[in-house]
């Protein structure tokens, strides 16, 4: 009897360290609608990992903008501009997971720097959970008024006659400005030497300035240039030519065949940032760019967008990495 009763109580006790368990457990679970919900409880900065002015900051405000008022809390757009986007992306990379510090970044720093450069400071592949695809925009071959050419074949054949004598300016090392232009290059069987500024608007002022005399740049910062007559539109980086200049052709057309490549921008959150929470941004984004007002103010300015998941940038991000290592690994291009 003595030995049955202590089986009884053995029994007993398992049993409710078991109901214990479930009840933990079970709060856990009943707590994750909860952290959504109260997300956030304070301000949210976006970091933009180059210049004032360019495409990422346009599109970080205009989110910022539409962001607020949706969540209840202040979102800010801070730039923290160098090393083609490293040094933001780095402080991005080593901030809490918390939902509030997120990366407004080009293509260079999900897709292409970890080809450029040796000692990265971060492994855009396990550094960042992905939110959302927020653009893309065509780059707009660009060159100074000042230059002898008015076409894209004019452009090819003056830079064959001067070997190395001419400069393609880029809002910095890795961005697609560069990297285009080192595809161009390849493309056209061209020698020029690459100027890396921090930002379009740093770039944009170097080749005002006659500093530099040629550049791939996002349409949005380009065309007031171009509108203006301040700097020379020859042909645009898409398949197909812009509605907003519809007198330029593509690259293709005016004699590279084949060559299409677009600039595109993604937001991202450190990696570990709970699933609700990327959830809940990427909803709350995909609002604010299916405003009226948002898409009416972007598409004036060439930036293209559709409704995407973080899973869908995700997938996105990894379709992209090796062309861009291709196109890096023929060009011998390399930064420190």
């Amino acid at each position: 009897m003595q030995r049955c009763a202590i089986c009884i109580s053995i029994f007993s006790k398992e049993r409710d360290m078991w109901k214990a368990l479930l009840a933990a457990a079970i709060a856990i679970f009943s707590m994750r609608p909860a952290l959504a919900d109260s997300y956030p409880s304070r301000p949210i900065t976006i970091i933009v990992p180059y210049g004032a002015g360019g495409t990422n900051d346009i599109l970080a405000r205009a989110l910022a903008a539409g962001m607020t008022p949706r969540l209840g809390k202040s979102v800010i757009v801070i730039n923290r501009p160098g090393a083609g986007g490293n040094l933001g992306a780095a402080y991005v990379a080593n901030s809490a997971p918390d939902g509030y510090t997120l990366l407004l970044a080009s293509s260079g720093v999900y897709a292409i720097n970890k080809w450029l450069y040796h000692n990265l400071p971060y492994d855009p592949a396990t550094a960042f959970a992905p939110v959302m695809l927020a653009g893309e925009v065509p780059n707009v071959l660009l060159v100074t008024p000042g230059m002898p050419v008015k076409t894209e074949q004019e452009l090819i054949s003056y830079a064959k006659a001067h070997p190395n004598k001419l400069n393609f300016a880029s809002m910095g090392t890795g961005t697609s400005g560069h990297l285009m232009s080192e595809l161009f290059k390849q493309e056209a069987g061209i020698q020029a030497q690459h100027v890396p500024y921090r930002g379009s608007s740093a770039a944009l002022a170097g080749m005002l300035g006659g500093q530099v005399q040629i550049m791939f740049d996002n349409l949005p910062t380009a065309l007031p240039q171009v509108k203006s007559g301040k700097l020379r539109a020859l042909a645009v980086s898409t398949k197909q030519r812009s509605t907003l200049l519809p007198d330029v052709p593509t690259v293709a057309e005016a004699g590279l065949p084949g060559f299409a490549a677009t600039a595109w921008f993604g937001v991202a959150a450190p990696a570990g940032t709970p699933p609700d929470v990327i959830r809940k941004l990427n909803e709350t984004m995909v609002e604010v760019m299916k405003d009226a007002k948002t898409k009416q103010m972007l598409e004036a300015q060439g930036v293209t967008y559709t409704p995407n998941s973080a899973a869908d940038f995700s997938a996105f991000i990894a379709s992209e990495s090796p062309k861009w290592k291709k196109v890096v690994q023929i060009s011998g291009a390399t930064a420190n």
